[in-house]
């Protein structure tokens, strides 16, 4: 089993991530993560979900993908072309001894320390899934409280753009 991440333009209407995520669920097809928002085309909306599958799943998922109408393209955000990145905030208890070893962490990962209370930190940090799912272990030497993840965002590198698939 593979994961690809797609990139999907969309046209802006109501109910559009609702339709796109029916899709997955009529087909039993489980959804990895999704980010969605509008473009700096108001009109659009930039989807990019990550899938896992085999071969085949993935080439079906595609094809049911393209034959929904608010699609207007698909794309799939491959590793070498592409820039994909998280988002994580994560809520950790820290008593006074352990906060700088938990700082300490985060610097080494360039996460940024973004509330601080008498026994707790909050960080965020960006970067691929492989440096998140690093921060992450690390940091489970502690006692995690919350912890949410944006799910992988992207775009293709250099000056390819979704008007030039």
């Amino acid at each position: 089993m593979k994961q690809i991440v797609l990139s999907i333009l969309v046209e802006n209407t109501p109910g559009v991530l609702s339709r796109v995520s029916g899709l997955f669920t009529r087909r039993g097809y489980n959804i990895d993560s999704i980010t969605a928002s509008p473009t700096q085309n108001e009109k659009f909306t930039r989807m990019t979900i990550a899938v896992s599958g085999d071969d085949m799943i993935l080439l079906q998922i595609k094809n049911q993908l393209s034959k929904l109408e608010d699609v207007v393209k698909i794309f799939e955000l491959k590793q070498n072309e592409s820039v994909c990145r998280e988002l994580i905030l994560i809520k950790v208890r820290a008593s006074k001894a352990e906060k700088q070893e938990i700082i300490t962490i985060a610097d080494i990962f360039r996460a940024k320390v973004v509330d601080v209370s008498s026994d707790t930190l909050m960080m965020e940090l960006t970067g691929n899934v492989s440096k998140i799912e690093a921060f992450i272990n690390l940091i489970n030497d502690f006692e995690i409280l919350e912890l949410v993840r944006t799910g992988a965002t992207g775009l293709t590198r250099g000056d390819t753009t979704v008007a030039s698939f």
